[in-house]
């Protein structure tokens, strides 16, 4: 049974950090592709971030938006993602997804996602 708890989402001020976590299970963690997607109220769903590693490398994917601010990072030895956001701003206000990717491609499409987190809510806002 795979499963995706996503914590860590609060209220942050503008310019302010965050750091959100996704403990995972029911899969071989450290083999797979796996993202971070965000909805703001009322909006479509976004790409954030991805990571992946295949033994030797580890690659990362970043949308333009969130570039130079958010990091994504995997404990494999905890099963657990990471996302670093600093220098938050308030388009960044969104219910944070992490998913599963099938290993099909990379970057993966949302199409290649698997598994779905139920979300953690961050709020930037003075």
């Amino acid at each position: 049974q795979v499963q995706l708890v996503e914590s860590g989402g609060n209220l942050a001020q503008p310019g302010g950090s965050l750091r959100l976590s996704c403990a995972a299970s029911g899969f071989t963690f450290s083999s797979y592709a796996i993202v971070w997607a965000r909805q703001a109220p009322g909006k479509g769903l976004e790409w954030v971030s991805g990571i992946y590693s295949d033994g030797r490398d580890t690659i990362y994917d970043y949308a333009d938006s969130v570039k130079g601010r958010f990091t994504i990072s995997r404990d494999n030895s905890k099963n657990t993602l990471y996302l670093q956001m600093n220098s938050l701003k308030p388009e960044d206000t969104a219910l944070y997804y992490c998913a599963k990717a099938r290993n099909s491609r990379w970057p993966p499409d949302y199409d290649d996602i698997d598994y779905w987190g139920k979300g953690t809510v961050v709020t930037v806002s003075s």
